[in-house]
């Protein structure tokens, strides 16, 4: 083969290999718009009374994620089942962000923390990386992380609403998480960055369950008042 045969050869796999990120991409921001969308219905839990309709929310989300299954069945067609990591980046963010959303559902749910294969069933992918297109273990730990951030803000803004009880229970469900992390051997310099952000987190649940102490009203949340799960 010639020298000249042979870069004609290489353009044509490079000019196959952008085809399919590409097609990915395509998808990719499919995914993106169905999480946004996701993300601005759940997001009202924090405005007025929010409170009082979490069920209905995590309801509509619920029906979005039948969206974000659909979506993720086209991007599995989009490359090689044995080529995941290679193109991995392009949806590594998405996932992520459909992770900690529904992670975020299942907590308004029942105040429990998501397991990687629950997550899993719920975007319509696999837990298990010998089956295909799956959960990659640091993806389902960032989009957990990323959680307890939207918990404590659920925290701040459930005082505001006079719901003196939740933030109590997330103070105990975010250290709960931490004394988890710290489990772990994380070597993975990005995903480790983001475990730092959790001390921070607990540090601010902290502050707000004290201040609920100094003004008296951790008392009145123990003693049954409060607002509901």
């Amino acid at each position: 083969m010639s020298v000249s045969d042979m870069f004609i050869a290489l353009q044509g796999a490079l000019s196959a290999d952008q085809d399919i990120r590409e097609e990915i991409r395509k998808v990719v921001q499919a995914l993106e718009q169905t999480a946004r969308e996701i993300l601005t219905l759940l997001q009202r839990v924090h405005q007025g009374d929010g409170f009082q309709h979490i069920p209905k929310k995590c309801q509509k989300a619920r029906e979005h994620f039948s969206t974000v299954r659909t979506q993720m069945e086209s991007l599995k067609t989009k490359f090689p089942a044995d080529q995941y990591y290679r193109f991995h980046e392009h949806w590594r963010f998405v996932l992520q962000r459909l992770v900690f959303l529904a992670a975020f559902v299942v907590y308004l749910e029942s105040e429990t923390l998501v397991t990687r294969e629950d997550v899993a069933e719920i975007l319509g992918i696999e837990a298990d990386r010998e089956r295909g297109f799956h959960l990659d273990i640091e993806d389902y730990l960032s989009g957990v992380l990323t959680l307890a951030s939207e918990l404590v803000r659920l925290a701040v803004n459930s005082v505001t609403a006079g719901d003196y009880s939740r933030p109590l229970r997330i103070s105990t469900f975010i250290n709960e998480l931490d004394s988890g992390f710290r489990l772990l051997n994380l070597k993975n310099d990005s995903l480790r960055k983001r475990y730092d952000g959790l001390k921070y987190d607990v540090k601010k649940i902290e502050e707000v369950v004290y201040d609920l102490s100094i003004r008296g009203l951790n008392k009145e949340a123990t003693g049954g008042a409060g607002g509901e799960k």
